[in-house]
This record gives C-alpha cells, sequence and structure tokens, in this order.
C-alpha cells in the first residue's frame, strides 16, 4: 500500500530514508519523545522525601533509589520498549492507534469492541488532562530553582511561569520547524549535565550505586509495606512522559527511540537520580529542592536556563502531541471538525489548531495560579498518567491475543506483571484524589463528554438522514424520466450516506431547477486505520447519465483534501476541471426533539457543537470560490 505524502512519509519513513542518519534519528527522539521524563529529576526526588511519609535514614535512602531504578527499568525499558513498541498500527504508535489496533483485532466481539473502544477514548480524553499538569509541573519545577538562588524570588515564580508559558503558547501558529532542529541538541546537552551532575556526587559517595540491586527496593517495601504503597503516587513522577515513546514512534521508528533510551536517556537519569541520593546522605538539608543543589553556586543560574528551556522542550512535545491527537479523535469521529492550520510546506503532519492551543494554554495557566508550586502540583499528577498506563496494558493483552494470535497464557504471563505494576500505581495515586487528583479527572471527564456526545449525536444523525433518505440510483431514474436542463460543468454532492440523495441535490432541483453536465456524488469515508494508500483512496461507481457514485477513504492520519483526490478519477470514465467545477453542500441545522435519542441536555449540547463546527469546506480543502451552501433542518 502506497502512502500519501503525511506525516509518516516525511518524518516516520525517513527512518529508511537514505538521508536521514540514525544518529540524528536518535538525537531528534531525544529531544521530542524524552523531553518530559528528562525534567522529572526536578522534582520526584524532592516529593518522595519531602512528603513527609519516608524516615530520612541511609537504608531508606538505597531503598527508594532502587524503587526509581527497577521503576525505569520494568516499565520504561521493558514494558514501553521492549514490548509495547511492537505493537505497531502500520508503523505508528500511540493510544489512538493501540485502540484502533485492539478494537479491529476483536470486530468479531461486538461487545467487547464497544467496551475497548469506550476504555481507549477515555483513556485518549486523560492525554489531555496529562496535557495539563505536564507542562505546568515541568515549567514551575524549572522556574523554582530561582528561589535556591535567592529566597527573594519566590514571589516571581509563578508570575515568570505563567509568562513563559504565555510565550510558548504564542508561537505555536508560526509552527516548529525553525525552532525544532534545537530540541535534539539542546536536550542532549540537558542529559549530559544530568549526567555530569550525578557523577560529581557519586564519586564522593560510590557506594550509592549497590542501590541497583533489586533487594534494596524488596527490603524497604518487606519493611514498610503500606509507606511503600503510599509513595508510589511520588515514585510514578520519574517515568512522566513514559507514554511519548509510544506516541511518537511514527515520527522516528523503534529502532532510534531504543537506541536514545538505552544509551543516552536512562544512564543520565540513574546517574542523576544516584547522585541526588548521595548529596542526601552528605547533606540531609538538600531535601528541599536535591536536584539544584547539586550544582555549584557558580553554575545555578546557567542550571536554571537549561532547565527551563528543557521543560519548554517538554511541552513544546505535548502540545504538538495534542494537536495530532486532536485533528485523529476528529478524523474518527469523535470530535467536530476544528479548525486546523498547516505550519509547513514541507510538513503536512505539523498543524497548529487555534481552539485546542488556547484553551490548553488557559487550563495550564490556571493550573500553575491555583497551585502554585510543582509540589502541590505533583498531587494532580498521577492518576490520568496512570489510568493511560493501565488502558495501554488492557489494550496490548487484546493486541497479543486476538492481533498476534499467541496462547492466552502467554499473553497473561507477557501482560500480568505490568497490569499488577500498573495497578499498584494507579491505586496509590488514587490516595491523592481530594489533593488535585480530580483535576485531570474532571478536565478529561468533561472532554469524554464532549467526545461521546458528538459521536452518539453523529449516529443519531446518520440514522436519521438514513430512515429519511431516497435511494439515488431510483430517484436518477425517476428524474431522466423528464429531465431537467442540463448546464455545462461538474457539480459534486457532498454526502455522509453513499447511496442516498443529498439534501443539496434536492434543493438544487427545486429551486434552480437544472442539473449540471457531469455530476459527483461524494462520500468521504474514515476508517480505523492511520493511513489509506493512494491505491485505495478513490472507489468510483457509474449510475448513468453521466452521474457517478465516489467514494473517498482516509485513515486518521491522512489529510483530507477531495479536490486532489477527485483527480485520480480521471481517465476512469469522468473527466472534470477545476475551473469549471462546484461542490453542492448541505448545512443541516440539528434541531433537538423531547423523546428518545439522546437526553434533553445532551441532545442540545450536541446541537451546539454542530452549529460550531468548522465549515466542511475548510475541512476537506474544498475551493472556497466554487462551494454552494444550502440548508436544512433536521430534527433528531
Amino acid at each position: 500500500m502506497e502512502p500519501l505524502p503525511t506525516t509518516r512519509q516525511k518524518r516516520g519513513s525517513s527512518v529508511q530514508s537514505s538521508k536521514s542518519s540514525l544518529a540524528a534519528l536518535t538525537v531528534g527522539a531525544i529531544g521530542v519523545v524524552y523531553g518530559d521524563i528528562g525534567t522529572s529529576v526536578l522534582y520526584a526526588m524532592k516529593e518522595i522525601f519531602g512528603s513527609g511519609h519516608v524516615a530520612f535514614t541511609p537504608d531508606n535512602v538505597y531503598g527508594i533509589l532502587s524503587i526509581i531504578f527497577w521503576t525505569l527499568t520494568v516499565i520504561v525499558s521493558i514494558k514501553y520498549v521492549v514490548l509495547v513498541l511492537r505493537a505497531d498500527n502500520e508503523g505508528e504508535g500511540g493510544l489512538v492507534a493501540m485502540l484502533t489496533l485492539a478494537s479491529r483485532a476483536v470486530h468479531h466481539k461486538p461487545a467487547l469492541r464497544r467496551a475497548l473502544l469506550v476504555i481507549g477514548i477515555f483513556g485518549t480524553c486523560l492525554f489531555y488532562g496529562d496535557g495539563v499538569i505536564t507542562p505546568a509541573i515541568s515549567v514551575l519545577g524549572a522556574v523554582e530553582g530561582l528561589e535556591v538562588i535567592s529566597p527573594q524570588f519566590k514571589k516571581y515564580v509563578v508570575p515568570l511561569s505563567v509568562m513563559i508559558l504565555l510565550g510558548l503558547f504564542m508561537v505555536q501558529r508560526h509552527g516548529t520547524s525553525g525552532i525544532g532542529k534545537f530540541f535534539g541538541p539542546i536536550t542532549l546537552v540537558w542529559f549530559a549535565t544530568l549526567a555530569a551532575l550525578g557523577l560529581y556526587h557519586i564519586v564522593d559517595y560510590p557506594s550509592i550505586l549497590q542501590a541497583l540491586s533489586p533487594h534494596y527496593a524488596l527490603l524497604f517495601i518487606w519493611a514498610n509495606p503500606l509507606t511503600s504503597f503510599i509513595i508510589l503516587g511520588a515514585v510514578v513522577l520519574c517515568v512522566t512522559g513514559a507514554e511519548a515513546l509510544y506516541a511518537d514512534m511514527g515520527h522516528f521508528g523503534k529502532r532510534p527511540i531504543r537506541l536514545a533510551w538505552f544509551s543516552v536517556v536512562m544512564p543520565s537519569l540513574t546517574l542523576n537520580y544516584f547522585g541526588q541520593g548521595a548529596l542526601l546522605l552528605k547533606r540531609p538539608e538538600t531535601v528541599k529542592n536535591p536536584f539544584y543543589m547539586m550544582a555549584p553556586d557558580w553554575f545555578l543560574i546557567p542550571l536554571v536556563i537549561l532547565a527551563t528551556a528543557a521543560a519548554v522542550i517538554a511541552s513544546q512535545a505535548l502540545i504538538s502531541g495534542a494537536f495530532s491527537v486532536t485533528k485523529q479523535v476528529v478524523q474518527l469521529g469523535y470530535l467536530p471538525r476544528l479548525r486546523m492550520l498547516h505550519t509547513s510546506a514541507k510538513d503536512t503532519g505539523q498543524i497548529y489548531i487555534p481552539f485546542v492551543n488556547w484553551a490548553l494554554f488557559v487550563a495550564i495557566a490556571f493550573a500553575v495560579i491555583m497551585f502554585k508550586s510543582s509540589g502541590a502540583l505533583a498531587s494532580a499528577y498521577g492518576i490520568a498518567v496512570c489510568t493511560d498506563m493501565l488502558i495501554t496494558t488492557i489494550l496490548t493483552f487484546y493486541v497479543v491475543r486476538y492481533a498476534w494470535k499467541y496462547p492466552l497464557w502467554l499473553c497473561i504471563a507477557a501482560t500480568g506483571l505490568f497490569f499488577v505494576v500498573d495497578f499498584a500505581f494507579w491505586a496509590s495515586n488514587m490516595l491523592k484524589l481530594l489533593d488535585g487528583g480530580w483535576f485531570p479527572l474532571v478536565i478529561g471527564g468533561l472532554i469524554f463528554t464532549l467526545m461521546t456526545t458528538w459521536k452518539q449525536g453523529r449516529n443519531l444523525l446518520a440514522d436519521k438522514q438514513k430512515d429519511e433518505g431516497l435511494d439515488l440510483a431510483t430517484f436518477l431514474e425517476s428524474v431522466f424520466v423528464s429531465p431537467p436542463a442540463r448546464v455545462n460543468g461538474t457539480a459534486v454532492f457532498l454526502s455522509s450516506e453513499s447511496g442516498t440523495v443529498p439534501n443539496a441535490l434536492l434543493h438544487n432541483l427545486k429551486h434552480n431547477k437544472v442539473l449540471h453536465e457531469h455530476n459527483l456524488f461524494v462520500t468521504v469515508r474514515n476508517h480505523e486505520v492511520p493511513w489509506i494508500g493512494l491505491d485505495k483512496r478513490v472507489e468510483i461507481e457509474s449510475l448513468g447519465h453521466d452521474c457517478w457514485q465516489v467514494v473517498i477513504n482516509y485513515g486518521f492520519k491522512n489529510n483530507p483534501d477531495v479536490p486532489k483526490a477527485l483527480q485520480q478519477i480521471k481517465g476512469r470514465g469522468c473527466e472534470m476541471e477545476a475551473m469549471s467545477t462546484s461542490y453542492f453542500l448541505s448545512r443541516d441545522v440539528v434541531i433537538p426533539t423531547v423523546g428518545g435519542g439522546m437526553a434533553p441536555w445532551r441532545e442540545k449540547l450536541f446541537a451546539q457543537m454542530h452549529h460550531n463546527a468548522s465549515g466542511v469546506a475548510d475541512f476537506l480543502k474544498l475551493p472556497n470560490n466554487a462551494v454552494v451552501e444550502l440548508g436544512s433542518k433536521i430534527e433528531i
């Protein structure tokens, strides 16, 4: 299957491109994929020991370091890097890709498929909750280094953080192609700095490396079972952004992501965490901010600047991910069309969605102002990401079982350990529900309500149109018994259901009493696969009398472009010229009614969402000077 020249071809398939070296892709992955997890050193140790649950003793320091190391090993190295990266959906990764892979694998079990779709969509909604918390905690954690330089700077932390985030969101409309090339090198310098700071303190206390042994973690858990369970809510901070390495697989490929993790990221994180542990054993008073207190005084200001840059890069990767996920969800039919702007002439995968951009900024700024510190935000962090990790494990089981056809015992063995670990982290984070954990859940819940309302409303609308629709072939035969006047050119009638008469055609015949020389009845179908190749893009069927039924197929990562797709029908019985083609659309107005359908408030919400959706003409790349919209009302 030949894919369209979209993100996958421009970025993802560059894995095979002779022009892109493995080293360059690995550096790029370090910048984009591992930005979030690279900033976790700013606050993870501080929150674990600052929580007051762990007594400050050498044995406990060794135990906590061992738990952190083996959390990174089990969740990131083994679960994501080794297992989950294998579950690619035609080269693409991420929760949406995993969801479509799992749902297709259980297509013969409709009830299970519906359940997995609900679970997966809920996980996607929680991504936005994580997308609010992560930039806020990363930027706050970086700027809080000013307090180490001087306590007088504390009052500037929150306003400066908001200003940095505002600047970041203001440049989104210009795209990241210009500054994106610096992400990898800057983040590489960041990880080198983490490793150097860690080594600096490990050299003074080399015995700290004994904590690499898992028996220190097991001893700590055995001696402090309840405390171990409680602090998992803080330990999870060390794996912030772990989902990103799967989501960005389509951009860089498996090998660069794996190479970046094992050669740079994990060694640097391990050295830094163990360096913080060595510092805490020598100077327990540094527990208030062990990361920044690792640095000599002369390096504090440069370190704050570098940490802020790393936090901004981590936030940028998440913002770009939010745009990408939103586009995919719109294509799958769970959100209304939104205005999307392409920010790069070369890379069609780089998009900017104004509504998502500013909604994210408002939510993030609100989080910064409300929680005021990375410590307070740490209480809010964890529930969303742990729920997503749990959902990924569940979906992986069904992919391994039904798509890869492995035996049941092997599927349970492959995912059972990860489920237990993920569930333990999730349960621990639920203890933080009232301390701020409700915040990302509220965001995810609101978006889930919007998505399910839109999906169900669209289904009701489609059922209504199907019930009231006329059969297109039969209708045309009756029309041509006494044909209306024909005018030169081609008319393209957009219809949500193939084989039914578009409302725009009925209005055109009623008011204009003419038909064009050539008539195309076009239906755009979105599928639960990332890409639909050019060889399967267009299906055409002759209806006689110079009329054709056309179906255009897109995957959830393809960029819809109807005029470009229709160029493929040339030479297949229908010739059309751009200058003499008109596009007829039906602008439906949804009228909520009492009884049946959804709850009245949801019908009103759907009607409002339908009204505010961006125009189909822009979404399908129709030429503005060739579009005719004809209105109609539909009751649901």
